[in-house]
C-alpha cells in the first residue's frame, strides 16, 4: 500500500493531520516528506504498525501517547500514560518564572528552583535549559513519572535533581528555595464528565483532579511552600478557570500577588512572594 492510500484510508476514521503525524513518526520522516513522496510503498510491517496506531487514535487515545512525544518550550519530550501531556498554556508558567529570575540581582545568579509535581519534567527541564547556572530540583509522588522525567532530562542534557516526594514532604525544614513552581491538578472532581475523552479516559487522574473545588493540593502546597521559600522567594503556580478568587484568599499574607492570563485572556498563572 502506498503512503497516499494508507493516509486516505486512515482519514475515514481519524483526522488527516493526525494520520500524517503518526505515519511521519513511524517512518522517522517529516510531514513534508510524506507529501513529496506519496507513492512510496509501506512494508507489511509498517502497514500493520500504522493500522494499530490509527485504531488507537480512533479510540480517542491522545496522539502524544501514541507517538510518545510532545514538544514543550521548543523541546521534544517523551510522554507516557504515567505523565500529564504538557500544554502550551503551561509555557506561560515557565515564562513568568524566567522573567522574575532575570530581574533578580547578580548576587542571586545561583537560584535554587524546585518544580513540584514534575510529571514529564517539562517545567524543570525548560527552566534548567534557560537558567544553566541555577540549581534545579524536581519532585513527584509518582516514581513512574519520575523515571520519564529523568529520561527526558538526560536526553536534553539538563542538570536536575529528582526526588520522590508527596509535595514537599521529602525536603527538610532547613532546605530553602528561591523559586517553587508547580502545575498541580486543579480540575474539580465534578467536572470530569465534561472533559474530552482524550483527557478523561487516558491521562493520569492523579495529575488532573484536585478534589471538590480543584484546590485540594493548593491548600497543602501553599503553606509548605511558605516554609520552604526564603524571604522574598517566588511561588508560581498554574490554576484553572474560576479559581482566581479562592486562590487570592489562600495566598493571604503573601506579598506582590499577581495573575498572568493565558492566550485566551483567562487568568492562568499566579505569582506570589514570601513575606
Amino acid at each position: 500500500m502506498t503512503l497516499r492510500e494508507a493516509l486516505t484510508e486512515a482519514s475515514v476514521s481519524i483526522e488527516r493531520r493526525d494520520a500524517e503525524t503518526m505515519l511521519a513518526h513511524l517512518l522517522e520522516r517529516d510531514r513534508a516528506w510524506l507529501l513529496a513522496y506519496p507513492e512510496s510503498e509501506l512494508t507489511p510491517t509498517q502497514l500493520a504498525q500504522f493500522c494499530a496506531m490509527v485504531s488507537r487514535r480512533a479510540a480517542h487515545e491522545p496522539l502524544q501517547y501514541i507517538t510518545g512525544v510532545q514538544e514543550f518550550f521548543g523541546l521534544p519530550l517523551r510522554v507516557t500514560p504515567d505523565t500529564l501531556i504538557p500544554r502550551p498554556e503551561t509555557e506561560h508558567l515557565v515564562e513568568a518564572v524566567l522573567a522574575w529570575a532575570t530581574a533578580q540581582p547578580p548576587t542571586l545568579s545561583r537560584l535554587r528552583i524546585l518544580d513540584v509535581g514534575t510529571g514529564s519534567g517539562a517545567i524543570a527541564i525548560a527552566l534548567a535549559k534557560q537558567l544553566p547556572d541555577a540549581d534545579v530540583s524536581a519532585s513527584d509522588v509518582s516514581v513512574t513519572a519520575l523515571a520519564v522525567a529523568r529520561d527526558n532530562a538526560e536526553r536534553q542534557r539538563a542538570r536536575i535533581q529528582f526526588v520522590a516526594s508527596d509535595l514537599l514532604a521529602a525536603f527538610t525544614e532547613h532546605t530553602l528555595f528561591d523559586v517553587i513552581v508547580a502545575n498541580p491538578p486543579y480540575v474539580p472532581d465534578v467536572d470530569g464528565a465534561m472533559l474530552q475523552a482524550e483527557v478523561r479516559d487516558f491521562e493520569p487522574r492523579v495529575a488532573l483532579f484536585g478534589g471538590k473545588d480543584g484546590l485540594d493540593l493548593y491548600r497543602r502546597l501553599i503553606p509548605q511552600a511558605h516554609s520552604a521559600l526564603r524571604l522574598g522567594g517566588l511561588l508560581a503556580m498554574e490554576f484553572g478557570f474560576g479559581q482566581q478568587e479562592p486562590l487570592t484568599a489562600l495566598l493571604e499574607g503573601w506579598q506582590d500577588v499577581r495573575f498572568v492570563e493565558d492566550y485566551a485572556g483567562i487568568p492562568r498563572i499566579v505569582l506570589a512572594q514570601r513575606a
